[in-house]
């Protein structure tokens, strides 16, 4: 399971705590009286009484006022330990509704795990579906979660690799082939909730996904979605087919390092396509630090780069193509230091994209895109037609006349004699 999930608040904590009664009893008749003092010495002032007339004789009529008050009184006494008793019942009622609720799912839960761990792939498939429902009808954000880590468990599950299209082994192809189908409908699940709106019914988003280690072969659509908080972990994980679709969501929070992290490290793309486009980047954390791009697309084309931090330290470009194309790197006094970082990345083969990419910065002292160390041994890294300032490491970096693979904005060259 994920461990860096954070601690849930006490929200949804539904523990039953009452006070004795007659302790909320004497606090409520307490409350009582001061009210009702307050209101007789507020009427007082309002209507300017100057004193009482104690010699004033107790006729019969103020008699049976007296009488009715006292009356009004028991009775207002009544009605208050009525309501003390009534709240009482309601929460009773209401921890005992938590507590069936909460029997149910743990039965329905047993259930579908032993049914993701069946034999049949039909069966799985079937816990499959019950697990993401249970997720979605689950008394509290705590059984949400539990629910979304099995699914990620299983995800995380040493598989048998294809065998091949034997004609003499077909039934170990047609096996490999179905359990494969309930890895791609977990993939599916996890993006078709995880995009839905945050508090929605079925939305899953701000639950934390332990994807670290995970063979990618599947669709993922996370597109729309907000990473506000949560964090989603591909650490180590292996996308060699399919697509992971991040087109027009919004990486945001109030720093750097507060909001939704999406963490890439170590991770290798040696087949799929990861999109990026159009993407928000206003604060939180995308790590792409030493991971391996040595096949497939990752695209960040049109992305805004406008807070957070985006990070590629250490990463390897040996293959593939990464596109930055339209990308626009804005940088700001609060984000110092850069927000985009490619600080020691190896360029040894990739085709990298910044073509018509646009780097602005908010002061001379504020870097939107950081190469410091990178290396460029191979493949092309094209900043063809990119506008604004160009990053000064990222000069130092391919030093005074720039090799043939690394193709630098007209407008970033010095001028001819």
């Amino acid at each position: 399971m994920t461990a860096n999930r954070r601690s849930r608040s006490g929200s949804n904590d539904r523990e039953l705590r009452l006070w004795k009664v007659g302790r909320v009893l004497a606090l409520a008749f307490i409350a009582a009286l001061v009210v009702a003092g307050s209101v007789f010495y507020s009427l007082v002032i309002l209507l300017d009484f100057q004193q009482i007339d104690t010699t004033a004789k107790l006729d019969a009529k103020t008699l049976f006022e007296l009488v009715k008050l006292s009356f009004g009184v028991v009775a207002g006494a009544g009605a208050l330990v009525a309501l003390v008793v009534a709240y009482r019942r309601q929460r009773v009622d209401e921890a005992g509704a938590h507590r069936e609720a909460t029997r149910l799912h743990t039965e329905r839960f047993t259930t579908a795990v032993s049914q993701l761990g069946d034999d049949s792939p039909a069966v799985r498939l079937g816990g499959v579906h019950a697990l993401a429902g249970l997720a979605d009808d689950a008394p509290d954000d705590n059984l949400r979660q539990t629910c979304i880590d099995v699914l990620c468990a299983y995800l995380q599950l040493p598989f048998t690799p294809d065998p091949g299209n034997d004609p003499t082994d077909q039934e170990a192809r047609h096996r490999y082939l179905a359990l494969r189908r309930v890895r791609h409908t977990i993939l599916r699940l996890i993006g078709d909730h995880y995009r839905r709106p945050r508090g929605t019914h079925r939305s899953w988003q701000g639950c934390d996904l332990d994807l670290s280690g995970v063979t990618i072969d599947g669709n993922m659509d996370f597109r729309r979605a907000v990473f506000s908080v949560g964090t989603v972990d591909f650490t180590g994980a292996v996308f060699s087919d399919g697509m992971v679709d991040f087109t027009d969501a919004v990486f945001s929070g109030d720093a750097p390092y507060s909001g939704g992290r999406v963490h890439f490290g170590e991770a290798v793309f040696c087949g799929s396509r990861v999109i990026f486009r159009s993407a928000s980047f206003r604060g939180g954390r995308v790590d792409f630090g030493d991971s391996v791009f040595s096949g497939g697309v990752v695209s960040f084309g049109g992305a805004d780069f406008c807070g957070g931090r985006v990070n590629f330290i250490g990463a390897v470009f040996s293959g593939g193509t990464v596109y930055f194309e339209h990308a626009l790197f804005r940088g700001s006094m609060e984000y110092t230091g850069g927000t985009v970082f490619f600080d020691d990345a190896q360029f040894s083969g990739s085709t990298v994209n910044f073509c018509d990419a646009v780097f602005v910065s908010d002061t001379a002292f504020t870097s939107t895109a950081n190469f410091r160390n990178a290396v460029f041994l191979g493949g092309t890294v094209d900043f063809r037609d990119a506008r604004g300032p160009a990053p000064g490491t990222l000069l130092a970096a391919v030093g005074t006349s720039a090799p043939e693979r690394v193709v630098l904005s007209s407008a970033w060259l010095p001028p001819t004699p």
